[in-house]
């Protein structure tokens, strides 16, 4: 079988899925537990915050239930839950509020990680959403889907309503000028 059969096989499964979902709420959190991960790692990477993380994926998964009936099936359930996580980020940004300094955040949940291995993880990732938010916010947004929403090249494309080609191009560029800004922040510290 093909990587595009395949494709369209997984999507067919999951429209399925979606129409049992409108009205089992099993179904819907089936979706939910396939696709909470890179919606938060979206999010995270975006704003390097967990606590506005949190809050923006429990909000985005909140608008895709409700909008559950509009889900068309004409692309991957993971390109439309993208498309409404990007909408929800752009509603956050547009009511930003002031940054809050690295030394305010004292807690990062993560049970699994030794404090310090905890804390440059969040660090890095801190770094990250900085540097996404000094970059061109279409190559911001690029990255972010291919590589933090998890979705690949057809689908990121789908959501950023451009061709396959053009998103390979921005997150290319994208992932160079992080390069370029994370490379020099890291050499100014030292």
């Amino acid at each position: 079988m093909t990587a595009l059969m395949t494709i369209k096989t997984q999507e067919m499964d999951e429209s399925d899925l979606v129409r049992k979902a409108v009205g089992d709420a099993e179904a819907f959190a089936e979706l939910y537990r396939a696709h909470v991960t890179r919606v938060y790692r979206y999010f995270m990477a975006h704003l390097g915050n967990v606590k506005d993380a949190e809050d923006l994926t429990s909000q985005t998964f909140m608008a895709a239930l409700e909008g559950l009936r509009s889900f068309r099936g004409d692309g991957s359930f993971a390109a439309w839950i993208m498309g409404i996580a990007l909408k929800r980020k752009l509603m956050f940004f547009r009511g930003k509020r002031p940054e809050v300094p690295l030394e305010a955040a004292e807690h990062y949940p993560s049970p699994s990680l030794p404090t310090d291995k905890a804390a440059m993880r969040r660090i890095r990732l801190e770094s990250i959403a900085r540097a996404l938010r000094q970059i061109s916010p279409e190559r911001a947004e690029a990255v972010g889907l291919i590589y933090f929403g998890g979705l690949n090249y057809m689908e990121a494309s789908r959501v950023m309503k451009k061709n396959e080609a053009a998103v390979k191009m921005l997150v290319s560029r994208g992932l160079q000028d992080l390069r370029e800004r994370t490379s020099l922040r890291m050499e100014a510290e030292e």
